[in-house]
């Protein structure tokens, strides 16, 4: 009994003594993972104070820029001003403005006028489409002489940024053709491959050394000016200056006009400064410094032709308001007391916007 005894408590004590290994095993392993789960715990707080670091470092950055801009705009006005022409814009790109043919004007020829000394000015003069088998194969002479045939003529005057050639104008091009008017258009200095630095007193002489090329061949035919956009500057500019010297236009057609190029400023929807302090010193009064103004306000005081305005409700980029506003103006205005003066809304529903009302089926009788 007392071996036996002796034997179950050697074996007792043996398995008491048989978990030691097992118990230096657990604490080895325990000790293997809590390194790996501290380092664990630190990566992700790592990673994510990184994230923080950077994402803080790149709104201290934007904020920079966009305090700064203001200051380099008033310190450098021409700055606002290539902001408001656009003209280095050059869209669409990769044509040939000299063969407005690859644009689908097969009736349409390119010439380059002279308004000054070291100005060139390029333009494209789209005959009817009555006459586009005629035109076939035609140089600029027959183009010329063409301008006296019996069809009124469309001077356009295109808005800022692009060329001539920009897809919206063509397809207003052709519209006006088909409807049996001519049109004249062409890039003011520094657009497209006109030469010659951008100005608002350089644009409004381009337009007007254009009209009386046009005058010059088109004998007794109706000449109307259509403006669009920044265009709309130039076209009551010019109509102005035409009024002054007594030989108006037989109307001015607006399309998305502004008063003015403070309030367009303004009003502009992308204009983020907007309701930055000291907006009208910091960039309304860069673009005055620079000489522009293009004050269809004004303008329209001095005018007197009949006038027909053209406005999209959801014009994004000329508010509709400062097109009714201008209408306002003019309507009360006595200079056009004896001429008819018209405003010719669409609606939002026709997603006509800034450049799409040539798309409008009531074009045609509206213009008649």
């Amino acid at each position: 009994m007392r071996k036996r005894n002796e034997s179950v408590t050697v074996e007792h004590e043996r398995a008491a003594a048989a978990p030691v290994p097992l118990d230096k095993g657990c604490s080895l392993r325990h000790s293997l993972r809590l390194p790996a789960a501290d380092t664990g715990m630190k990566r992700p707080l790592g990673r994510r104070y990184g994230l923080w670091f950077r994402l803080r470092k790149l709104i201290i950055w934007l904020l920079g820029v966009y305090i700064a801009i203001p200051f380099l705009v008033k310190l450098c006005p021409a700055i606002q001003a290539k902001l408001v022409f656009l003209n280095f814009v050059r869209v669409p790109y990769f044509i040939d403005l000299k063969r407005p043919q690859d644009q689908g004007l097969n009736h349409t020829c390119n010439y380059y006028l002279q308004p000054e000394e070291d100005v060139t000015i390029g333009v494209w003069h789209t005959v009817p489409a009555a006459l586009w088998k005629n035109a076939r194969g035609k140089g600029q002479l027959w183009f010329e002489d063409a301008l006296g045939s019996s069809h009124p003529v469309i001077l356009y005057l295109h808005g800022n940024a692009g060329t001539r050639g920009g897809d919206h104008r063509v397809e207003l091009y052709k519209v006006l053709s088909s409807l049996g008017y001519h049109v004249v258009t062409f890039d003011y200095r520094g657009w497209g491959d006109s030469i010659g630095s951008p100005s608002e007193r350089g644009m409004t002489y381009d337009a007007l050394h254009v009209f009386d090329w046009i005058k010059a061949r088109s004998g007794d035919n109706p000449v109307y000016i259509w403006g669009h956009s920044l265009g709309t500057g130039v076209a009551t500019n010019l109509v102005r200056r035409l009024c002054e010297r007594e030989t108006p236009p037989d109307a001015l057609i607006l399309e998305s006009p502004f008063t003015n190029i403070r309030e367009e400023a303004r009003s502009h929807p992308f204009s983020i400064y907007r309701y930055f302090p000291g907006f009208d010193w910091f960039f309304l009064d860069p673009i005055t410094t620079s000489g522009i103004k293009f004050a269809n306000d004004e303008n329209v005081k001095y005018i007197s032709c009949s006038l027909l305005i053209l406005h999209a409700e959801d014009d994004p980029v000329v508010p509709f308001h400062l097109g009714k506003k201008l209408y306002n103006i003019a309507a009360t205005s006595r200079s056009f007391r004896d001429y008819k003066v018209q405003f010719v809304p669409f609606h939002t529903d026709l997603g006509y916007r800034h450049k799409y009302i040539y798309r409008s089926p009531e074009l045609p009788r509206i213009l008649r």
